[in-house]
């Protein structure tokens, strides 16, 4: 019997960035303070230089916007814009390499002073064929294969010698009954999509309860 893969999880990198202006800054530079050096990191991209460039820039203006300086608030806003979208680049930077070891994403997300999400990611479903609900049944359930799919089921009880025809379905799953208990009984599916007929699937084989 062949098992539904099991499900993984994605660690993904999030920002956490203050709604208002004031922490920012703290937040930026402790992003470039995990990040350098950090062997997993090699080459940051942006350059961690450049971040910290536009942090101070961010921080000049936000002192000029504080003093009330005529047009320092645009100019602060314009600033801190630009630095947000650093921010954003570096976000990406780090989930590429974190998406490269799942295991470790976690980690390598949380050692770039990032904060983590996780999202479940389930493996794409396999032909499987399980007990049914009374003595004789089994249940199929199959890859989907998209939208206006159709599916051809077969079962065979003499080892792949010959094959019964089952009724074609419009979902990825079906019931069989009155199969013999006590009896190793072999399926297969065919997917039917606007382009034409798919190979026969993988024999899966189940011994009949």
């Amino acid at each position: 019997m062949t098992r539904e893969a099991t499900q993984t999880h994605r660690s993904v990198a999030v920002l956490k960035l203050p709604n208002k202006v004031s922490g920012l800054a703290a937040i930026a530079q402790q992003m470039v303070t995990s990040m350098t050096g950090n062997a997993a990191f090699p080459s940051p991209v942006p350059a961690l230089a450049t971040v910290t460039s536009a942090i101070g820039d961010f921080q000049t203006a936000e002192a000029a916007a504080l003093a009330r300086t005529k047009g320092a608030a645009a100019t602060r806003n314009a600033k801190r814009k630009a630095l947000v979208q650093l921010l954003e680049q570096l976000k990406t930077y780090v989930q590429t390499v974190a998406d490269a070891s799942v295991a470790d994403g976690e980690g390598i997300i949380q050692s770039a002073g990032m904060g983590v999400r996780k999202t479940a990611v389930r493996a794409p479903r396999v032909f499987n064929a399980v007990q049914g609900d009374v003595t004789g049944s089994v249940k199929l359930v199959a890859a989907s294969a998209g939208h206006r799919a159709a599916y051809n089921w077969q079962y065979s009880i003499d080892g792949g010698k010959t094959w019964v025809a089952m009724p074609g379905t419009l979902q990825a799953k079906t019931t069989v009954a009155g199969l013999t208990a006590g009896t190793t009984v072999q399926f297969r599916y065919q997917a039917l999509t606007k382009d034409g007929e798919g190979n026969w699937s993988q024999v899966v084989s189940l011994l009949v309860k």
